[in-house]
């Protein structure tokens, strides 16, 4: 081989090492976007996006090309959603903040109900300790002609029939006395409602004392004196 062909264009001989090779401008600018984004961290946040958003728009900015520059419309728009986030996410706060504020309250107001009687939906008659006397209570859309309240054993026997007669739409009350023979065990009772020979759907009603309220999952409980649990909500009268 020649000294000539050795030489370059210019016909100087290279000396050291041959050089690198070049690395392409993308290549260049994707390992920097990639240093760059694990620099600036994690977006967990809208406050980290946005501060993160901020970031590469100044650095956009500042080695932007002076002929080419940035359209403003866009950085606007951008700026505008990065806002919205930041509103949406301090709104959210503010009701969570509101919600547990609001819990708090109810569950003030429902220890003022403790030792109270409410009417919940369902067929457990109330019987007293003392005087043996069952109530209960019904709902009716429409008025009725006859309504009778028939009183069943645990057996589904049943032990007597309260007779209302005619009643208006509405909430209404029944009481029985509880046969001594059928005393001391839990009883339920159904309602029977008609205006002529057309059927009236009711609604049976038990009445129960509050004997303790809480709160669990942002939502008010009412703990009754037969042992059940109902939330504040399912309450259909306070008496």
């Amino acid at each position: 081989m020649s000294i000539t062909s050795l030489a370059g264009t210019n016909g100087v001989l290279p000396f050291g090492p041959p050089a690198a090779p070049a690395v392409p401008p993308a290549a260049k600018a994707g390992a920097a976007g990639g240093d760059a984004n694990a620099a600036l961290g994690p977006t967990s946040t809208a406050a980290d996006q946005s501060n993160r958003f901020l970031k590469l728009l100044v650095a956009q900015m500042s080695n932007q090309d002076p002929l080419n520059p940035m359209d403003s419309a866009q950085v606007t728009s951008q700026m505008a959603q990065i806002s919205t986030v930041e509103g949406v996410q301090t709104l959210n706060k503010t009701v969570g903040g509101l919600g547990a504020q609001f819990t708090q309250l109810q569950t003030m107001q429902g220890a003022a109900l403790v030792g109270h009687d409410v009417a919940t939906e369902g067929n457990h008659a109330r019987v007293d300790a003392v005087s043996h006397r069952a109530d209960g209570g019904f709902e009716i859309a429409n008025p009725a002609s006859e309504v009778s309240v028939d009183i069943v054993n645990p057996s589904g026997q049943t032990i007597g029939t309260v007779k209302l007669g005619a009643q208006a739409a509405g909430r209404h009350s029944f009481g029985f006395d509880v046969p001594q023979a059928q005393q001391g065990q839990p009883l339920t009772f159904k309602v029977s409602a008609a205006n002529g020979s057309t059927p009236i759907e009711a609604k049976p009603l038990s009445y129960n004392a509050v004997t303790a309220v809480s709160a669990a999952d942002g939502k008010l409980s009412l703990e009754l004196a037969d042992g059940r649990h109902v939330a504040y909500d399912a309450v259909a009268a306070f008496l």
